[in-house]
């Protein structure tokens, strides 16, 4: 046998392609946005028969019928604001100071437009169902034909269609303030209890979301019918003082081609809201109807798309072929969608798969580390992020210049220059000259009555008086104007009266919330459940490390985990202590949930690592100091929240998490 033959191939192998992770997360995605098209139809439909005539039992229901093609058209007006919805949703929430900023920095803006006009166009459509599903009775065809006369606009269904419209302009508004683009990412919390695995888990949590759909399907349709009495009151407004000339000649011009209309283009001397008596309780029915499609369909996607990071109650990437090179794609990626989803399957799979946890232990054989040390390294980033937001790093100082020898050409140069700055108090008072004249006389004297006025001895009692009244006046008012050093300043105190108007002053006031908020999240937009997934993922691999790691890789990294989650605990709380509120905010409520969330999950970390690690803190290198910093991180301003134990014999349970409160 020849040598070649004996030898064994070593030939590498070719590397193998990680799939990067938003190919399992717009699959996921895909499949619940199937879930609210879904509960649309089911909206549509429902909304189908209730306009059907019910003439004929059969066809009033059967799908392939009228009813059939209206509930597809209704189907159609919601979609377009799904269709919205997945467009421009983004993750976080808006950190600006006060509502006015967020209206100034959202109203130009494209996707501003974008929603108007797509609620205005499912408006247009949803009208046109509308009339077209009511009897004859109702008179809301376009033309109408009187006896003995020739065929005539009907204003009834013009007013109809800008009632629908408006209603739609409102729900939009209502959509801008809200900011219903936000997609509200949930925690994987250490202390609430595993899920199940398995295919159980995922239809019992399917179920949980319908559940919880109609759970709210009341509060909807309080929202709903409120949305339509306010988009009646403004229809009728702005039809009858702005929209109703140019709709009328609008609407005459589309239909002159093919109906013989009178020339005149003037509307008709009276409106037609009070034409008959049911005509503006079937605008309102009209409104309703349209604002319940629209609150539902945003309900639902907003419940739906948030939906945990997981399939059929195992991870996203479970299904890769390299499980953990495609989440430390997702950690990596610039994105803000993609790293906050990742992000959160972490914090899940610290929590709740011990295989995953393993496989990120043991797997060491990586081309920029072993997973842990880049999960480690990743969320510590995370965090280093907030910290620096608390306390911005100080840039190093410039080193010094070496001073170059002089020659003849600089000291010419130094003997041209000017003569230092005067460091004297009394800089206003005229240089004195060798020579007096009466302009450096006269200078003096206007020097020393601006200056001191009281002690001038040229000045009559009664200029003196004027001089030293008219500097009290100044000083008066540059102590209005000086801002929150003044709290009691006539100007303030102005202010605030106007700012206690809940409609009127709401938009101005610098809420202590919204600026706190702004500088630990950052801006335009900051996602709380990012840092609290990094701290609580850190610090649940580290715990179960102490079973589950076989090669010992976490222990190296707890005493910089311990050290970094205790400074940025300590920083953020004398942030949160120390941050001024503003003379603005009238409230002046010291209170933030989203930064209270973060504190409570850097406080649920160190607890967790004091608990596992503090006997071994020799070991680990850390130091007495170390450990009494952090236990006072941990416990600080924890005795005040601590609530009474339940009594014997009483419902034994938890009460609810915080975090579950929490606006997140």
């Amino acid at each position: 046998m020849s040598m070649a033959m004996r030898t064994p191939n070593t030939a590498p192998q070719p590397a193998r392609r990680v799939l990067p992770y938003k190919d399992f997360l717009q699959p996921a995605l895909h499949r619940r946005f199937s879930s609210t098209a879904l509960v649309l139809l089911g909206i549509a439909y429902a909304q189908s028969l209730a306009l059907s005539s019910w003439s004929s039992w059969l066809w009033a229901w059967f799908p392939l019928s009228g009813a059939g093609s209206r509930a597809i058209i209704i189907f159609l007006c919601g979609l377009v604001i799904i269709i919205l919805r997945i467009a421009q949703f983004h993750i976080g929430i808006r950190t600006t100071n006060s509502p006015f900023e967020t209206f100034l920095y959202n109203a130009a803006k494209p996707k501003t437009v974008e929603t108007i006009f797509s609620y205005c166009i499912a408006g247009w459509l949803y009208a046109q169902v509308f009339r077209w599903s009511m009897p004859e009775s109702a008179a809301l065809r376009w033309i109408t034909y009187y006896p003995g006369d020739r065929a005539r606009l009907n204003e009834r269904a013009l007013y109809l269609v800008v009632h629908v419209v408006c209603v739609g302009a409102v729900n939009a508004l209502m959509h801008l303030f809200r900011d219903s683009d936000r997609l509200l990412l949930g925690t994987a919390r250490s202390n609430n209890a595993a899920t199940s695995s398995g295919g159980n888990a995922a239809a019992g949590k399917t179920s949980q979301l319908y559940s919880s759909l109609l759970y709210q399907l009341p509060f909807l349709v309080v929202s709903a019918c409120t949305r339509a009495v306010a988009g009646l009151a403004t229809s009728i407004i702005l039809y009858n003082f702005f929209v109703r000339p140019f709709a009328w000649r609008f609407t005459l011009t589309l239909f002159r081609p093919f109906f013989s209309l009178p020339k005149s283009s003037l509307p008709p001397s009276m409106t037609p809201y009070f034409s008959t008596f049911t005509f503006l309780p079937r605008c309102f029915q009209a409104g309703f109807l349209f604002s319940l499609l629209l609150v539902i369909s945003n309900a639902a996607f907003s419940l739906f798309l948030v939906n945990e990071p997981l399939k059929d109650g195992k991870p996203l990437t479970s299904d890769s072929k390299d499980p953990n090179g495609s989440l430390l794609n997702g950690l990596k990626s610039k994105k803000d969608k993609i790293k906050a989803f990742s992000m959160w399957e972490l914090a899940f799979i610290a929590r709740d798969f011990p295989d995953r946890r393993v496989a990120i232990y043991t797997d060491i054989d990586r081309k920029d580390g072993s997973t842990w040390s880049q999960v480690c390294r990743l969320c510590l980033d995370t965090i280093k992020q907030l910290e620096n937001r608390i306390d911005p790093p100080t840039p190093a100082a410039p080193a010094p210049a070496v001073a170059a020898p002089a020659t003849s050409e600089d000291a010419t140069e130094v003997k041209r220059l000017t003569k230092p700055v005067r460091d004297d108090p009394n800089i206003l008072v005229a240089t004195p000259q060798k020579k007096k004249t009466f302009s450096s006389e006269m200078e003096k004297m206007v020097n020393k009555v601006a200056i001191d006025p009281a002690n001038s001895p040229r000045l009559s009692p009664l200029t003196k008086h004027v001089l030293q009244d008219a500097r009290k006046r100044l000083q008066d008012v540059q102590r209005d104007i000086s801002g929150p050093e003044n709290p009691n300043s006539s100007l303030q105190n102005l202010v605030r009266q106007v700012l206690s108007f809940p409609i009127v002053g709401y938009p101005f006031r610098l809420q202590f919330q919204n600026r706190i908020t702004a500088a630990v999240l950052g801006g335009p937009y900051g996602e709380p459940s990012v840092y609290v997934n990094a701290i609580n993922a850190l610090s649940l691999l580290a715990v179960h490390s102490l079973q589950e790691d076989k090669f010992g890789n976490v222990q190296r990294d707890v005493a910089t985990i311990v050290r970094e989650l205790t400074c940025v605990t300590r920083k953020l709380e004398s942030l949160k202590a120390s941050f001024p509120v503003h003379w603005t905010d009238i409230e002046a409520k010291r209170v933030c949930p989203e930064v209270d969330a973060i504190i409570d999950a850097f406080k649920d970390g160190l607890t967790d690592l004091i608990a596992s690690f503090g006997r071994y803190s020799r070991d680990l290198r850390l130091s007495q100091t170390d450990m009494r910093l952090a236990e006072e991180a941990a416990t600080a301003g924890r005795e005040k929240k601590k609530e009474p134990q339940p009594e014997e014999g009483g419902n034994g349970d938890d009460a609810i998490p915080e975090m579950a409160q929490v606006r997140l």
